[in-house]
């Protein structure tokens, strides 16, 4: 019985070592903070995860990730771009929503096409805290984006 347990014991241990960590990931960091799965402060009251102008980056290895943070707006638009070098499969979304929660962009770029980036001025929304939701798709390969406030 000691060398079946043994065995069992053994047998675990090899399987717990194989697993594969170079599966499909992707990230996405903004203002050089890597954002988790549950952001740790996220829209409580008046708090917002940031202040003023957000450059962010993105990249993938075939994986997927959709990442939420909120940001402080206190005008009622913001200037928007994204770009992203890809391969022939993947897609980032953007998605901006006001302190209401209207959506005020929701915007996306497919690996597979073109054209490869977006810029331009959100529709007009509430200012305050503005939630922001980044989803990377099956993504190969690498971007940015920006917000700041708008007009």
């Amino acid at each position: 019985m000691k060398h079946v347990l043994l065995f069992a014991m053994v047998f675990s241990l090899v399987l717990v070592s194989c697993s594969n960590d170079d599966g499909p990931t992707a990230s996405v960091s903004v203002n050089g903070t890597q954002l988790t799965a549950t952001p740790s402060n996220f829209v409580v009251g008046d708090r917002s995860d940031f202040n003023g102008d957000i450059d962010a980056s993105f990249t993938g290895n075939g994986g997927t990730a959709t990442r939420v943070f909120s940001w402080n707006n206190n005008l009622s638009t913001a200037d928007y771009n994204a770009d992203i070098t890809a391969t022939a499969q993947g897609t980032f979304q953007m998605v901006v929503r006001d302190s209401e929660g209207a959506t005020v962009l929701d915007r996306s770029l497919n690996g597979a096409v073109e054209p490869d980036s977006f810029d331009g001025v959100t529709s007009s929304g509430t200012s305050g805290i503005w939630t922001v939701t980044i989803t990377v798709t099956d993504f190969n390969g690498d971007g940015s984006f920006s917000l700041s406030e708008g007009d």
